[in-house]
């Protein structure tokens, strides 16, 4: 029987009996930002469990995609090593909600395997949870396996629940014995040994009660039915296989793979692990990329990152040095893309993910496997078998190769890691980011906890209101609370009620003015320390006192400047995400009066075209006039309605929305405008790099947009006047054209001039301890003139050590070249970095080439001298 047989087969028996066949929810949950990956069938149905959902059926089957790698529940160091595990997995299921009960479910879960997929019987054991007798009856006495063939098992094998607190209760696993073959050869080997004789298929979970803090407990009123089953591990039995790798789920991934790689499957365990590894890591990184998810250094993104260089690195195992890994992608399109159609859709962008993220890997690693060799050659020499914590952690923070990578690495020569030294200088780097993330708040952040401690009834007002009148409720200078500032001094405002803005979420804070009847005060910034809102504050008039009270009032056109780059700044999110892919994130934000700031995820550069279309989106937007609201409603309630939450952020119960008619639902605590026509228009500056998968925009709006479209359009008229031409571009393009010419005539006769002069150059050489030594001074030539008459020079010199020299653009260029007959007297890596170094440059290279510099043209002479005094001594 076919997988596809087998997942259709599941599905439609569950749809015979009553059961809504419901479709697969993502990969990352959307409505549950604390959970890293669905990992079980039931996730998409949490809610229901708990009675915080309903939906309009009572029974459900799906057939559910799984990730179990990273987190509490993950697999991904024994995934190639065992028959079973897996990153990627589809969990076939059935689920009751206050419908039936205990023996409905193992009766269906009975008929199905026994009658439908035809196991026998005679080879199908049961385990129960050890108080569970009200299972054991239906079992023995309504499906009648054998009191022998039932299990009793503890709490940590049969006992399920969903947290520390809430729904839980007993599981049954339906178990089949494949055999003294399968198994360990242990006389003791039974039901819950760790071999795969007794192996599980079908887990079936009765949530029949409620567990409360002290860990008591109550039955539920609706007693619910959530059962799981791999689609890979029914397969293999039903298919005759040993392992899940050898079913039709992984066969045309594993063919291609041989294919690519030239390898041979099945005759090798060595071979078998990696190929293992990178068939199921093919189909985890698929999957997770199509949902838009990228490589990255954190979060879920670092566990695709993970995934995709165990897998690379697994290829270069196989004896393979190129990038290969993203050419795995199209088998696993061709035989789930039926079920999948994401995966279709998404094919090119999936394998330019991983193209690029198998490139980058592929240069760190050879750097880190010199770092790695040099590391074993030390251990050999102490005699150890333990590779110290530093070590680790170097090549874990400087190549960026994950831990359990390294651990790999590490068992494959038979040694171990001190990963408790390891984890000691990673916890020395957090703390290190910790103290300097606090490190302006040491000797006075007592000061604003004893504030915020006897602070009662301070508001901010600001989104409706820009000024009013208030008192101020304290006042600290230099770290210390003060009862009066006077004119000149600085210092730090507290306000009962203020419209000031604090700095949050990338927007700056607001400025203005605050005046009492003794004094004035301009606002310079305003800043939230332990959520209180600081205005600092410069007294220009005056005094200010602990409790007057105060008009204040913000700088209103420097706020409607700051809500016009808010807006177009989820205006811009909105159209990164339809032009360049739902994987876009957001990794940080600037929000200024000036300008616009958004870092985001991305694996490449945005094309100038995709740039346009994304500039013109939003000045769609802007034109539109589209109605800018906001509400404040529960976080579950906004998650349920598609508003974007990112796995590494908490977030509050009550959350504020800012939605964009039509095109945009963000979680936001800034300030906005109330159309978006009042942005006016918006023109991006600039994209580039900042990280690696990190991409970054800037961009601008209303009056300093304008500003920009003028300034481009004088400049457009200078140049026209300069080259005094109506069409600039056409002229700088002949410009270039003739430049270019000119450039390639200079060439020409610099290569002439070398090869007038070369004799004249040859009889310049030293004869220094039976070695041609010559060191030649030019100006003007760049790299490429030195490499080739240095090249000319060693045909007729040997053995020979050469230095050419040149003053170019006012730097120093040096090129060192070494004969191969007298290498085994000189190094030209070696020799340049002495001479670079003394005078003021770097330079290096092999043993026969070198290449360096110096900024200062004007010490060539002085790298000359150096040279000849090398070369005799």
């Amino acid at each position: 029987m076919q997988s596809s047989d087998i997942r259709r087969f599941f599905l439609e028996y569950f749809v015979s009996k009553g059961h809504e066949l419901v479709k697969s929810s993502p990969l990352i949950p959307k409505d549950d930002p604390s959970l890293l990956f669905t990992n079980a069938g039931m996730v998409q149905f949490k809610r229901v469990f708990l009675g915080e959902e309903q939906r309009p059926y009572s029974r459900a089957t799906t057939c559910q995609k799984c990730i179990r790698a990273g987190g509490k529940h993950s697999d991904l160091e024994n995934v190639g090593f065992t028959a079973r595990h897996h990153t990627f997995f589809e969990m076939l299921g059935n689920f009751s909600f206050g419908d039936y009960f205990k023996k409905e479910a193992i009766l269906f879960a009975w008929e199905l395997l026994t009658e439908y997929f035809k196991l026998p019987k005679e080879k199908l054991w049961v385990s129960i949870y050890k108080d569970d007798d009200e299972s054991a009856h239906i079992w023995e006495k309504e499906v009648g396996i054998p009191s022998e063939r039932i299990v009793r098992l503890g709490e940590k094998d049969n006992f399920w629940q969903m947290g520390d607190t809430g729904p839980c209760g007993p599981c049954s696993e339906i178990i089949i014995d494949q055999g003294e073959d399968f198994g360990c050869g242990k006389p003791d080997c039974s039901v819950g040994c760790d071999c795969d004789r007794f192996l599980e298929l079908w887990n079936l979970v009765f949530m029949q009660y409620n567990k409360n803090e002290e860990g008591k407990l109550t039955p539920l009123p609706k007693p619910s039915i959530d059962t799981g089953m791999g689609l890979e591990r029914i397969t293999a039995v039903l298919q005759g296989k040993r392992t899940n790798f050898d079913t039709d789920l992984f066969e045309p991934i594993i063919s291609k793979i041989c294919s690519v790689l030239n390898v041979n499957y099945g005759k090798e365990r060595k071979t078998d692990i990696s190929i293992k590894v990178i068939a199921d890591h093919i189909r985890a990184s698929t999957f997770l990329i199509a949902e838009g998810l990228i490589p990255s250094n954190e979060g879920r993104g670092y566990v695709l990152r993970r995934i995709i260089r165990r897998a690379c690195r697994h290829i270069k195992l196989l004896q393979h040095d190129s990038v290969a890994f993203y050419k795995f992608v199209e088998p696993v399109v061709t035989s789930l893309g039926t079920v999948y159609p994401e995966i279709v859709s998404e094919r090119k962008r999936i394998e330019k993910v991983i193209k690029i993220e198998e490139e980058r890997f592929l240069k760190s690693l050879e750097r880190a496997q010199q770092v790695f060799d040099e590391i074993l050659e030390n251990i050999k020499k102490s005699s150890s078998n333990m590779i110290p914590g530093e070590e680790i952690f170097r090549l874990y923070d400087t190549f960026g190769l994950p831990i359990d990578l390294i651990r790999e690495m590490v068992q494959e020569k038979d040694l171990q890691i001190d990963e408790t030294g390891f984890y000691r200088e990673l916890n020395k780097q957090r703390e290190r980011a910790k103290a300097a993330g606090k490190a302006q708040e040491v000797g006075i952040s007592e000061v604003y906890k004893q504030l915020r401690q006897e602070a009662e009834g301070l508001r901010f007002i600001g989104y409706t209101e820009h000024e009013t009148e208030t008192a101020i409720y304290a006042i600290v200078k230099n770290g210390e609370i003060v009862k009066t500032l006077d004119a000149g001094e600085e210092g730090e405002i507290f306000l009962y009620e203020t419209p000031f803005y604090a700095e949050s979420g990338g927007q700056v804070g607001d400025t203005g003015i605050i005046i009492s009847n003794t004094g004035k005060a301009e606002v310079i910034d305003t800043k939230k320390i332990v959520d209180l809102h600081c205005h600092k504050v410069i007294v220009i008039e005056g005094s200010i006192k602990e409790d007057d009270r105060v008009f204040a009032k913000i700088d209103i056109d420097r706020r409607k400047s700051i809500a016009r780059n808010h807006t177009a700044t989820h205006l811009l999110h909105s159209a990164l995400k339809s032009i360049v892919g739902e994987h876009v994130k957001q990794a940080g934000s600037l929000v200024a009066p000036d300008r616009l700031r958004f870092d985001f995820t991305h694996f490449e550069a945005v094309t100038d075209e995709e740039l346009r279309e994304i500039e013109r989106i939003v000045n769609e937007k802007i034109l539109e006039n589209l109605p800018v609201k906001t509400e404040i409603k529960s976080l579950d309630e906004a998650l349920n309605e598609g508003v974007m939450a990112l796995f590494e952020d908490k977030y509050e119960d009550t959350v504020r929305v800012v939605k964009i008619l039509g095109f945009s639902k963000e979680l936001c605590g800034g300030t906005h405008c109330s159309q978006t026509g009042e942005i006016g228009s918006f023109y991006i500056i600039s994209e580039g790099s900042v990280a690696s998968g990190i991409r970054r925009i800037e961009a601008v709006t209303g009056s300093q947009a304008y500003e920009y479209a003028n300034s481009y359009r004088e400049q457009i008229k200078n140049i026209s006047q300069l080259l005094k031409s109506a069409e600039p571009v056409k002229a700088v393009e002949r410009l270039i054209n003739d430049l270019k010419t000119k450039g390639q005539e200079i060439e020409i006769l610099k290569e002439k001039l070398i090869s007038q002069n070369i004799d004249e150059f040859i009889k310049q050489a030293k004869d220094i301890k039976g070695v041609k030594a010559l060191a030649l001074k030019f100006e003007g030539f760049d790299t490429k003139a030195l490499r080739t008459l240095s090249d000319k020079l060693k045909e007729k010199l040997h053995p020979s050590v050469i230095l050419l020299a040149s003053k170019t653009d006012g730097q120093g260029v040096l090129i060192l070249s070494v004969t191969k007959d007298a290498t085994d007297r000189y190094d030209a890596g070696k020799l340049l970095k002495n001479i670079s170094q003394t005078v003021g440059g770097k330079g290096g290279g092999r043993v026969d080439s070198a290449q360096g510099g110096c900024p200062d043209g004007e010490s060539l002479d002085k790298a000359i001298e150096v040279f000849y005094k090398l070369i005799e001594n």
